[in-house]
């Protein structure tokens, strides 16, 4: 059998039919043991109507489920590995693998649980008759049966389905010859003693072998069609054997007779000796399907590099291909080994409900998503699968809340660890598809509300050349965004188009694990311009979607005055386009450790003044900048302007709720502002200043101030506020 995604061309060589390879194992696995020895209990506790309400109730989840496979087998190539491939395929290797590995374990355990109730029935017959032994026996037979040829095993399965439908004549037959006057319709026993939801968490799992079929996907001829149809014949014969056997044994047996004898099928039938290979024959089928499927499953998870790799050879030995079917059988006999499996059985059953889930929840979010890829030729409405998938998750916790729990946990773990193994896959799955049409509900939403400063958030552009020689400019963006917004960092190649354009993808790509190596959450965009400034400015117009456009560009200092003057001219086409421009100065020198502070000096003239406290307001809120002390200062040009500016920002730091200090410096004779901020400030670790509006032809002159202002100074960040809300965001 072919590994992973190409599990499609092992299929079509294998060439198994329908009926032998998705309708014989599906429906002998739900005609199975509940049938023949807990239906008869269950119309004696509820009743007949009750029995027929469970039936329907059940069957609503596996004729979901069913529909939901149908639907996603027809929108793809079906390869080898069954619900875990079309898992794996729809949601990604951790998501698959986290179910696809509990689900071999089930499929494997269950073989040795349905040898162990092979042995009980047989006990019924031959009391002593030893359990280990008879269940070792049995996983042998069963595994040596199917390990020779998948074929054969499945056509040994024939006979046992003309069994089982000897069986079920048999009792119609004996039925009707014995039809009580008084049938229990509404009520079982008097007692009451099982409740409803009991008895369907017992009845439950009949209806449940659905995926056994679905396991061979990787041996049919034809995956697509075969799933589809052996899937629902099987699940639509199964739902009418399990709503006429309940009327045959509520019509000849009293409820007494029904609850205490768990043979009663051999009382009622016309041939008694029909009901044994039945019996029998159903619980033997059930392993023999579950030994044919978990190989498989863990063959596809081996292709996947899900679990380590199947070697070709075991001391010289050329094993490699039925290596997965021998650790398969080597897990069933340890499992016989533990012998008290009754403990783990309910856990084995929700690895196999939560497997239906979600299957049901990918054929649900693939149809609301409304990928153009999804295609199917089968059409499901979304409700019918996300009802399935609540079924399964009402089901796994009416029947055992703990062991839902278990499994959950389990799965989960599993998850965790394939997450933290970074898998790579070579296709795409439906989580981008169900994200994007939650981005473009959310995005259309977000146009029609209304903008107000107080939902202002900081969506920054940042331009680098080079993003790995920027990483520190880069850092002091993302604490300035500080996850309130959208980060993008621009790598703006100055060149050709035609020359630079091919190289793109894999710049882009290199940029985004940098980032993401060094824990940055930005957004990677390589672009190409023909010079610096037009390049700049045309990217600040394009940049973004809908309310996510961003509203600040942020540059790297330069000590180049014609580059800085560049910077200067952008940022005035930048507050054109209502965008704000920060201009950041890393410092190189190092500070000893004491109480950290930022500076943030206060003009009042260009409105810069809020943006620069929320600035460093989120600056202080990383943990990098943890216990930072945020002082504002200002400079008043004599003492009685002194007072009443330290009084405005007093109360402008209280209605904020950022908590500051502030400082008022009077300014003496002779003493510049410049000299000013060199003294206050020399010290600071940052020093927020606000950028003047430049008229066109000035820039090169104002850059030559600020080169001179900033030349001392610790790290600088220089805002010039622009936008609809300007000087009203706090």
């Amino acid at each position: 059998m072919a590994l992973g995604s190409n599990g499609g061309a092992a299929a079509r060589n294998a060439g198994l039919s329908t009926f032998y390879g998705v309708f014989t194992p599906s429906i002998l696995t739900i005609l199975g043991v509940v049938l023949f020895l807990r239906t008869g209990w269950v119309v004696a506790n509820v009743g007949l109507m009750g029995a027929l309400a469970i039936v329907l109730l059940a069957h609503i989840i596996t004729v979901s489920t069913a529909l939901s496979v149908s639907a996603i087998a027809t929108n793809m190539q079906v390869g080898a590995g069954g619900a875990y491939f079309m898992i794996s395929r729809s949601l990604g290797l951790e998501i698959g693998g986290a179910i696809g590995i509990p689900l071999f374990l089930a499929q494997t355990f269950s073989v040795t649980l349905y040898s162990f109730g092979l042995a009980e029935s047989l006990r019924l017959f031959w009391p002593e008759l030893p359990m280990r032994p008879v269940a070792a026996a049995t996983v042998l037979v069963v595994s040596l049966l199917a390990g020779k040829s998948a074929h054969l095993a499945l056509k040994a399965q024939v006979p046992i389905m003309v069994a089982i439908a000897l069986a079920l004549i048999s009792l119609f037959i004996g039925a009707a010859g014995r039809v009580s006057e008084s049938v229990p319709l509404w009520s079982g026993l008097d007692s009451g003693a099982v409740g409803f939801w009991q008895v369907f968490a017992v009845f439950f799992p009949a209806v449940t072998g659905l995926m056994a079929g679905i396991s061979l996907s990787g041996d049919l001829a034809n995956p697509t069609r075969s799933i589809v149809r052996g899937t629902l014949y099987a699940v639509g014969v199964g739902f009418a054997v399990y709503l006429t056997v309940p009327f045959a044994l509520a019509a000849a047996a009293d409820p007494q007779s029904l609850a205490e004898d768990n043979l009663i099928w051999f009382k009622l039938a016309a041939v008694p000796v029909l009901i044994f290979p039945g019996l029998f024959g159903a619980i033997l089928s059930s392993a023999l399907g579950s030994i044919l499927g978990a190989p498989r499953t863990l063959d596809a998870l081996a292709g996947d590099r899900v679990v380590p790799a199947m070697p070709p050879k075991i001391l010289g030995l050329p094993i490699g291909k039925q290596l997965p079917h021998l650790l398969s059988t080597a897990v069933a006999l340890a499992a016989v080994g533990l012998g008290g499996l009754n403990a783990v059985a309910p856990i084995l059953t929700m690895f196999f409900l939560t497997t239906y889930g979600v299957i049901n929840l990918v054929a649900g979010i693939e149809k609301i998503s409304r990928s153009p890829s999804f295609r199917p030729t089968i059409s499901v409405p979304w409700v019918i699968s996300l009802l399935g998938a609540f079924g399964c998750v009402w089901v796994m916790i009416l029947i055992n809340p703990l062991a839902a729990a278990v499994a959950i946990v389990v799965e989960t773990a599993v998850y965790l660890a394939l997450r933290r193994r970074s898998l790579g896959a070579s296709w795409g799955d439906l989580r981008y598809g169900a994200l994007m049409s939650l981005v473009r509900t959310t995005l259309l939403r977000l146009r029609r509300l209304p903008m107000d400063p107080r939902n202002w958030r900081p969506h920054i552009l940042v331009f680098a050349d080079d993003a790995q020689r920027r990483l520190e400019l880069i850092r002091f963006s993302s604490w300035l965004n500080q996850n309130r917004g959208i980060l993008t960092v621009s790598e703006l190649l100055i060149g050709d188009l035609e020359e630079l354009a091919p190289a793109i993808p894999e710049h882009n790509q290199r940029t985004n694990e940098f980032l993401h190596r060094h824990g940055i959450v930005a957004f990677a965009e390589v672009e190409i311009a023909r010079d610096f400034e037009s390049g700049a400015l045309n990217i600040c117009q394009a940049n973004g979607i809908a309310g996510l456009a961003s509203n600040t560009i942020m540059f790297g200092w330069s000590d180049q005055l014609e580059r800085l003057t560049k910077m200067l001219r952008i940022a005035r086409g930048a507050a054109s386009l209502g965008k704000s421009t920060i201009l950041c100065r890393i410092a190189k020198r190092k500070w000893a450790r004491r109480q950290r502070r930022i500076d943030i000096w206060w003009g009042g003239l260009e409105n810069n003044g809020d943006m620069l406290l929320l600035f460093a307001y989120l600056v202080s809120l990383n943990r990098e900048w943890s216990g930072v002390q945020l002082a504002v200062k200002t400079v008043a040009s004599n003492q009685m302007t002194l007072d009443q500016t330290q009084r405005g920002l007093t109360a402008l730091i209280e209605r904020c709720r950022i908590k500051a200090h502030t400082k008022v410096i009077e300014r003496s004779n002779g003493e510049t502002v410049r000299s000013i901020i060199e003294r206050e400030s020399y010290n600071a670790d940052a020093v927020f200043l606000g950028l003047k509006t430049v008229k066109a032809g000035e820039e090169e002159a104002y850059a030559r101030r600020l080169m001179e202002l900033v030349g001392d100074l610790p790290t600088v960040v220089l805002v010039r506020a622009a936008g609809p809300f300007t000087g009203q965001l706090l």
